[in-house]
């Protein structure tokens, strides 16, 4: 049996409804920024339970931008997990901070009892992934945190449509990323990001910094970037919200299927636990194979 690598073409096997509202954006020529892009901004604050989302270009830049809007520079320190996609730690990397790495847990998560010896003086931020979809225990290290008076940015990426006992990922800190790339829950055709924060005052930095530390078309009040999600993504974006809770059960019920099947292997192969309370978007299926290269061969 081939198992695709995805399957955005039978997810866009019938763009009618997105042809149809990009058709409407062409004739408005709204193409920068525009009531698109605002009306994702909010269809997604509310979808997570955020007060405030700034929408970005993709993932990376949404880590980047969360960096940035704590003020975090060269000789600080960001603790996070060390298997992730490269964007994490490049993103530390790109604002000049230094990256300390904590290792997984069994469930892939950062370690949360590890965190606190890796923090030191330089220490500003945890950064903690809710890596393939699944979710460390944030109560845990927000507790920590505090205890440091260290700030909590979450790489959510992976996480949309996820929850701990309801609380969506990307709530739980300061700011919370996001990205739209195509192998996420919610996608979009090609890239798309998003930040989520309930500070008025770091969600007004980010407002203007994402598009040029423009006030208006005219002024500038602080020196910014071109991080803007493109009005095209944003209606595919309004498009993927809908069905958004229709693609986690298909894939809630996929991952059970496989749960079910490899417990049979327990001998050969290690599924994570899935703690009560706990939902996943199973961006990612993982299991710990024993003999990784003979199934992969097979």
């Amino acid at each position: 049996m081939r198992v695709n690598y995805n399957y955005l073409q039978q997810e866009f096997k019938n763009p009618k409804k997105i042809f149809k509202e990009w058709k409407k954006l062409i004739k408005s020529t709204d193409f920068t920024l525009g009531r698109y892009v605002k009306k994702f901004e909010l269809k997604f604050a509310s979808y997570v339970k955020s007060k405030f989302c700034i929408s970005t270009n993709n993932g990376t830049d949404a880590l980047i931008l969360s960096l940035k809007a704590l003020g975090i520079k060269s000789g600080d320190e960001v603790i996070t997990v060390c298997n992730s996609f490269y964007a994490t730690t490049g993103a530390i990397v790109a604002v000049g901070a230094t990256p300390v790495f904590v290792d997984c847990d069994d469930r892939y998560q950062i370690d949360v009892d590890q965190i606190e010896k890796k923090i030191t003086k330089k220490t500003k931020v945890i950064l903690p992934v809710h890596w393939g979809g699944a979710s460390p225990d944030m109560k845990k290290i927000c507790v920590i945190a505090k205890k440091y008076k260290i700030k909590v940015i979450e790489d959510a990426c992976m996480g949309i449509g996820a929850s701990i006992e309801g609380k969506h990922p990307g709530t739980f800190g300061e700011i919370g990323a996001f990205s739209m790339h195509p192998l996420k829950s919610l996608n979009v055709m090609g890239d798309g990001g998003a930040i989520v924060t309930n500070n008025q005052k770091i969600y007004n930095w980010l407002l203007k910094y994402r598009n040029h530390g423009m006030i208006n078309r005219d002024e500038n009040t602080i020196w910014g970037v071109n991080c803007r999600m493109q009005p095209l993504q944003a209606i595919v974006a309004l498009e993927g919200l809908k069905k958004i809770n229709q693609v986690l059960k298909k894939r809630e019920k996929n991952s059970k299927f496989l749960d079910k099947q490899l417990y049979k292997l327990s001998d050969k192969v290690s599924i994570p636990r899935r703690p009560r309370g706990y939902k996943e978007t199973h961006a990612l299926y993982m299991i710990y194979a024993k003999k990784e290269m003979s199934l992969k061969n097979f």
